[in-house]
């Protein structure tokens, strides 16, 4: 991604960035803070990817290596108004949303279960050179009512930032494949899973 040095920083700039069909932009992370712009295309493969992305940015003569942090959309046209970016380096863990894909085909959903995948992308901290492209769980092995729960991944050299109890996948009983007990089964794991919910302090 090639970006160009804000001269002025303000709406009136923004304004006439975004009317050339350019994106205001900020990096963080460094000993100063970057102003700069870029073209709107230039985030079309990383907004249209499930993919994570670490982005060379070069801003004139120099090159910083980064992750987009957060992106603004107009709320009417979809249009790009701002993005922040972090740099970082080799030595210091960064936190991103890395995507969970699926190996395998589960019996339990040959048997008329459910596949219930509970996240898109699960946060994960490690270094950049030790962060993994996905998140990848084989469920080759799953009956029924099974499930692979967030502390059951391996996470040798990162770490997800996430309840080691809560469940990534899970087969759900349906009532066309279910005898009586997976049926009460799943009845009481829910019961004790609601409880759990409720117990729990909230999230920020």
């Amino acid at each position: 991604m090639s970006g160009s040095l804000r001269e002025s920083v303000g709406k009136k700039d923004a304004k006439r960035q975004r009317a050339e069909g350019r994106v205001p932009c900020v990096l963080y992370g460094g000993e100063d803070q970057v102003h700069f712009s870029t073209e709107e295309k230039a985030f079309h493969k990383i907004l249209n990817s499930p993919d994570t992305y670490f982005i060379n940015v070069s801003i004139g003569e120099k090159k910083y290596r980064c992750i987009m942090k957060d992106i603004q959309f107009h709320p009417v046209s979809d249009s790009i108004l701002h993005a922040d970016f972090i740099e970082f380096s080799d030595d210091k863990p960064i936190t991103l949303h890395i995507p969970v894909k699926l190996t395998g085909t589960a019996p339990g959903v040959i048997k008329g279960g459910k596949l219930v995948k509970q996240f898109r992308k699960l946060p994960v901290e490690a270094l950049p050179g030790d962060m993994p492209e996905a998140i990848v769980l084989n469920i080759g092995k799953l009956e029924i009512l099974d499930k692979i729960l967030i502390g059951q991944i391996p996470q040798d050299k990162f770490k997800i930032l996430e309840r080691p109890e809560k469940y990534a996948v899970m087969i759900q009983v349906t009532r066309v494949a279910a005898t009586p007990e997976e049926l009460a089964a799943e009845g009481e794991e829910e019961t004790a899973e609601g409880e759990g919910e409720a117990a729990a302090p909230a999230e920020e």
